[in-house]
């Protein structure tokens, strides 16, 4: 399991950067020893919430909830290509078109949308 979320991470990194920390539960694929070394080696400090307070992780607990609620509880699925499709489907929504009270009544996209770093143009020569 850790070699696989280091691969995912990778992969995010490829195309975000990598961060500075990660805020983790104590799952096995979290506190092994090839995800501590992987996250030494990139400078990433793991930051682990304390066993049995999953509220400390509130943001992702209310997403898994919603994805669980809106997918998973919704449909029944065949094959693993229809799960990847449905939740292609709800992700877009969930980022286009349903408002989040945490981000003021707007969704996801509207809000990165008003909230984008102001950059200049200018430059020295």
């Amino acid at each position: 399991p850790a070699a696989r979320v280091i691969r995912t991470l990778e992969r995010i990194a490829a195309w975000r950067g990598y961060p500075n920390k990660l805020r983790l539960d104590n799952g096995p694929e979290f506190v092994a020893l090839a995800l501590s070394e992987w996250a030494e080696r990139k400078g990433i400090a793991l930051d682990f919430i304390e066993p049995g307070r999953p509220m400390q992780n509130g943001f992702i607990e209310r997403f898994n909830g919603s994805y669980r609620r809106g997918v998973l509880d919704m449909h029944l699925f065949r094959t693993l290509s229809e799960v990847r499709e449905q939740t292609e489907h709800w992700l877009a929504d969930y980022n286009q078109q349903i408002p989040h009270d945490s981000l003021g009544g707007l969704t996801p996209a509207e809000f990165r949308d008003q909230h984008q770093p102001q950059t200049s143009s200018f430059s020295w020569h």
